[in-house]
């Protein structure tokens, strides 16, 4: 979905202990301009849920099967492996910059990785890896997690990872400089008069000119809708008849954007921590808000048990202390052991960012307890992880090429501030701690300077095989109404469902969730609809 300073649904590596989470993001999008036809308005009705899908949603019609004469040259390329990266190998591959037009000489270059099968006799092809953002590395993010991929699936799949155009390695978006970024995410996001909304205005608009100075024509075709077409080009490169691939949290709405696209090239595709790209921006804004305060009610309840807790003795005491602790910071920022000081959009961002996962709970535990001594360096950190910011101020690109994608893939949720404050109500009723932050986020694409292509629609894949759709109970930044809409829609979907808390399901240590995904990988059937795993 689209937000300004983008709730990204992908929490970094905050600490070393927590370098097994997983990147994720949030957004969607709809074929437009990117050469895509479009279906008939239509209402449909989720299956699981049995809610309609909103009016304004239309079906997102697959593209011809018959491959376009212009994009021969690029499914015709040769990956040219090299070693690289500690038993990986690396290469990269064209696609055309804009798919109405290809072959124009207006190309980009993908990088992409892999980690061969470990068993040529057993191998199945290529498993493509996706962390989510959108603006997440799967070049870095395959490096990271292959190592931990149960054993069969590692010796049956190459695991591969590519960064979508405008990522990581892949003709990278940037767009501030890291003392710019640095006052950039320390912007006050709850404005209290004119000249803090003007700032707000300010800061949104300087990021968006930043963007277009560094992108230059990029910047109007890094949508989600694209990025699926030049998945299509790598998957035939790597010589797959049918795309295999585990998607996270917004790579769940790339995932499901390629299976409406190319329903028949679905082979064994995994959407955990699912997107419902039938959601409009402000609706899907608002949800996620909520996503966050369920999971800031179970952080509390959780830390309300234990000694070292920072925010009292119940619920109500915990929400009591963190909205005071805001109002604080809002009047005045804490000293830092940095040259920086921690405001009050900055905690609120550290909190959020250890809402994806349980393993980051001692950590703001830690920083909470360290605020209340007048040291917001716990909290600065965790702030700085959810950024991509670096020790030495510097940035890296994903929250750049978030905001370029999610300003193509919807319409901007508000136009201008007064929109917002009209909002404003709804989403603190809906959040009372993250929901004003959130709704001033969210103007951002306000003043994109490229119009979205996209639009709220649903997606059928119909004659797809199956796809499984994972959703978390207590997912604070895809909600699992999410995964229940998205499997709804899927004429293959297959909803698999972990009751617990963090972002995102397999790999997190629960032996039920695991299993089922490896043994589906592995040619088995896809999980039952409806199957649930608990802790």
């Amino acid at each position: 979905m689209t937000v300004a300073r983008s709730r990204r649904t992908a929490p970094a590596a905050v600490l070393a202990a927590a370098v097994s989470l997983l990147l994720a993001g949030c957004s969607s999008g709809h074929p437009s301009s990117s050469g895509t036809p479009s279906g008939a308005p239509g209402r449909s009705t989720d299956s699981v849920t049995g809610r309609p899908a909103p009016s304004g949603a239309t079906p997102l019609e697959p593209l011809p099967t018959e491959q376009p004469a212009g994009l021969a040259p690029y499914y015709a390329q040769k990956l040219a492996w090299k070693a690289c990266d500690s038993g990986f190998e690396c290469a990269t591959f064209k696609v055309p910059l804009d798919y109405a037009h290809p072959g124009d000489g207006h190309d980009v270059e993908l990088s992409v990785v892999r980690k061969p099968a470990g068993d040529a006799s057993r191998r199945i092809g290529s498993l493509l890896l996706n962390p989510g953002g959108p603006g997440g590395s799967a070049t870095d993010y395959a490096e990271r997690v292959a190592a931990r991929y149960d054993a069969s699936v590692r010796a049956g799949y190459d695991l591969v990872g590519f960064d979508p155009r405008g990522v990581g390695r892949s003709a990278p978006i940037t767009c501030l400089t890291g003392p710019r970024m640095d006052t950039y995410t320390g912007t006050d996001l709850t404005p209290d008069d004119q000249g803090e909304i003007d700032a707000v205005v300010a800061a949104d608009k300087e990021f968006a000119a930043g963007c277009r100075a560094g992108a230059g024509e990029l910047l109007g075709h890094v949508s989600t809708v694209e990025a699926a077409r030049d998945m299509d080009v790598l998957r035939e490169l790597v010589g797959d008849r049918k795309l295999n691939y585990v998607g996270k949290s917004y790579g769940t709405f790339l995932g499901a954007t390629y299976a409406g696209l190319f329903p028949g090239r679905v082979g064994k595709v995994v959407l955990d921590g699912a997107m419902d790209p039938s959601l409009d921006a402000v609706t899907g804004n608002l949800t996620q808000a909520g996503g966050f305060e369920t999971a800031w009610k179970a952080f509390a309840e959780d830390c309300t048990k234990r000694d070292d807790c920072p925010v009292g003795h119940s619920v109500q005491e915990a929400g009591e202390k963190l909205t005071a602790l805001f109002a604080g910071l809002d009047a005045k920022p804490l000293p830092t052991e940095q040259n920086r000081s921690l405001t009050e959009s900055q905690a609120l961002t550290a909190v959020a960012e250890a809402m994806y996962a349980e393993s980051l709970w001692p950590y703001l535990r830690e920083a909470l307890n360290t605020a209340r001594a007048g040291d917001g360096s716990g909290l600065l950190k965790l702030s700085d992880s959810y950024y991509g910011r670096d020790s030495d101020g510097s940035y890296d690109n994903l929250m750049y090429a978030n905001m370029a994608v999610n300003c193509l893939d919807l319409p901007a949720p508000f136009t201008d501030p007064a929109a917002v404050a009209a909002a404003v109500p709804a989403f603190e009723k809906a959040a009372p701690h993250f929901g004003r932050d959130m709704a001033w986020m969210a103007l951002g694409c306000a003043y994109w300077p490229d119009a979205a292509t996209g639009a709220p629609h649903t997606v059928r894949a119909a004659g797809s095989d199956p796809i499984v759709v994972v959703g978390t109970t207590r997912d604070p930044a895809t909600p699992y109404a999410w995964a229940k809409s998205l499997a709804g829609q899927l004429e293959g979907g297959r909803l698999l469902t972990y009751e617990g808390d963090g972002h995102t399901a397999y790999q997190r240590q629960n032996a039920c969730i695991d299993n089922a995904i490896n043994d589906y990988l592995l040619g088995g059937e896809a999980p039952e609809n409806g199957k649930t795993c608990k802790d």
